[in-house]
């Protein structure tokens, strides 16, 4: 027989997360890693009341202007990124620049996704964020709250 605190228990962790939200952040001229953080503690959910670490409880984050986004330093031309395709000699380097002019919404998914868990609950934030390199995006059906970060 289950006791009414076992079963207050089960359905603590069985708890369903509230409506989620949707954010629109520019990132015109601001620092990424200032920038990263904030989304990614919006995609957990850390800034609601209810937040669990087992559970996804966080919001939809849509960011526009990515190929805008600036860096401190000399981090343009000394930061690298790699992939690796698992053969010998498959290991690709590129430079921040080159990355911003071919795919500068990378960028942001790069540095977002260091910040969330790494297991099968941060890939299912991971999939709330939307970037985009310019200004238009095509979420005005889910009417996002401007965001100022």
């Amino acid at each position: 027989m289950i006791t009414t605190r076992a079963r207050e228990k089960k359905t603590a962790r069985t708890q369903k997360p509230e409506e989620r939200n949707w954010y629109l952040v520019d990132v015109n001229n601001k620092v990424l890693g200032r920038i990263a953080t904030r989304v990614a503690i919006l995609l957990m959910g850390k800034n609601k009341p209810t937040w669990q670490p087992n559970l996804d409880t966080g919001d939809n984050v849509i960011i526009t202007n990515a190929a805008k986004i600036s860096v401190t330093g000399r981090k343009e031309g000394q930061k690298k990124y790699f992939r690796y395709s698992g053969y010998p000699g498959g290991l690709k380097s590129q430079t921040l620049d080159k990355l911003r002019a071919e795919k500068p919404e990378d960028i942001i998914y790069h540095a977002v996704s260091g910040m969330l868990p790494k297991n099968r609950l941060g890939a299912a934030m991971l999939k709330k964020l939307f970037v985009y390199p310019g200004e238009n995006h095509h979420h005005e059906a889910q009417k996002p709250q401007k965001l100022e970060l």
